[in-house]
């Protein structure tokens, strides 16, 4: 995820989407059922009838992050036998308000808000408690006890991926940071560069930069090609955010510093994966989940809300450190390959019960 001070100004670039997604969307907004929605064999009330309608209410919809996110949610819904409504999000927190009083008028059971800024959300979320719609959030704290919270564990995304560059580095070297403030897994994973910095005193930040103005890729890359004309001791780059990683390198690719610069990410894709496969490729290590299995989370959470059955407050998706040696012994192009050499990396046991399907 990325996060920038601009963030409401941003109109955002709808990410392409294959046939079937365009056709899910589109029946989203038009009101129409995204799926046929059966019934579920042994589920309780109301999943035994069927037809149970879910809103995701998406923020950021843009990259490959959320494109599998979005199919997880998808797979695991049509599993449940529930009608899915999704709303695309284009980093606009005024339309993500509009959208989630569009599901609240449609009459939806639960709500996923997947990303936002907290302070644009907190009334309109409660307009939708109080009407008896469930809500789970997806990496935005809205600090309300009555909306569970789903996080990949930014905190130790984090560490994996700083504990791969001193491994890599050593405890002293000068490096760039990617951030944007404000987004709740950016938040707490700055918080553990914080930490880290001050736990490792030879370990200089010599540059910032940022942005989620798109295409955040190219325009994350320019700011990097400045930085790294302006700091060329830059040997290690922290970009805890797959996208920011992505223009990290691209600019390290223009100017040749493959040889002179690692860069460290968190979350991943098959794009990312042939990126850090790539010869002479920056980019050596990120840690990740699979976003498609918290997509499927998300829509479980959901689920048992609605059938009010127990649920955490917070709902944690362990990740897995993958690095470029990895890949490559492991011959792993795709997700999919990933998943079948790593298998944590396959599934999650996070808001589960016996009368869910689980299919990862």
């Amino acid at each position: 995820m990325k996060i920038s001070a601009q963030m409401t100004k941003r109109g955002g670039t709808r990410r392409a989407l294959g046939a079937i997604a365009l056709a899910v969307a589109a029946a989203a907004m038009s009101g129409l059922p995204a799926a046929q929605a059966a019934s579920l064999q042994g589920a309780p009330a109301p999943f035994n009838k069927g037809g149970v309608k879910i809103a995701l209410v998406n923020y950021l919809s843009e990259g490959d992050f959320f494109q599998a996110y979005e199919a997880g949610a998808q797979k695991q819904a049509k599993a449940l036998g529930i009608d899915l409504r999704i709303y695309e999000g284009r980093q606009d927190a005024a339309e993500e308000r509009d959208q989630i009083q569009q599901a609240i008028n449609l009459g939806v059971a639960a709500i996923i808000v997947n990303h936002g800024l907290p302070e644009s959300l907190k009334d309109v979320v409660q307009q939708a408690l109080d009407k008896g719609i469930k809500v789970v959030a997806f990496d935005v704290d809205l600090a309300n006890p009555k909306v569970p919270q789903i996080e990949q564990s930014d905190r130790d995304l984090a560490t994996l991926l700083l504990g791969q560059a001193v491994k890599d580095n050593g405890a002293a070297f000068s490096a760039g940071y990617v951030y944007v403030a404000g987004f709740a897994p950016l938040d707490r994973r700055d918080a553990v560069w914080q930490s880290f910095k001050h736990d490792h005193p030879g370990v200089q930040e010599k540059a910032r930069w940022g942005t989620v103005d798109n295409p955040i890729a190219q325009s994350v890359a320019n700011q990097a090609a400045a930085a790294y004309r302006a700091h060329p001791d830059i040997r290690v780059v922290i970009a805890p955010y797959d996208e920011f990683a992505r223009g990290a390198n691209l600019a390290a690719d223009e100017a040749n510093l493959g040889s002179k610069l690692r860069i460290y990410s968190a979350d991943i894709s098959t794009a990312d994966i042939e990126a850090i496969r790539a010869p002479n490729s920056a980019w050596v290590a990120t840690a990740a989940t699979n976003p498609a299995v918290v997509g499927a989370v998300s829509v479980r959470a959901a689920a048992l809300e609605v059938a009010g059955q127990p649920l955490d407050h917070r709902i944690v998706v362990k990740p897995t450190l993958v690095t470029r040696d990895d890949l490559v012994k492991n011959d792993i192009h795709t997700i999919a390959e990933l998943g079948t050499k790593f298998p944590a990396f396959r599934s999650s046991d996070a808001a589960t019960a016996a009368w869910i399907p689980v299919d990862q």
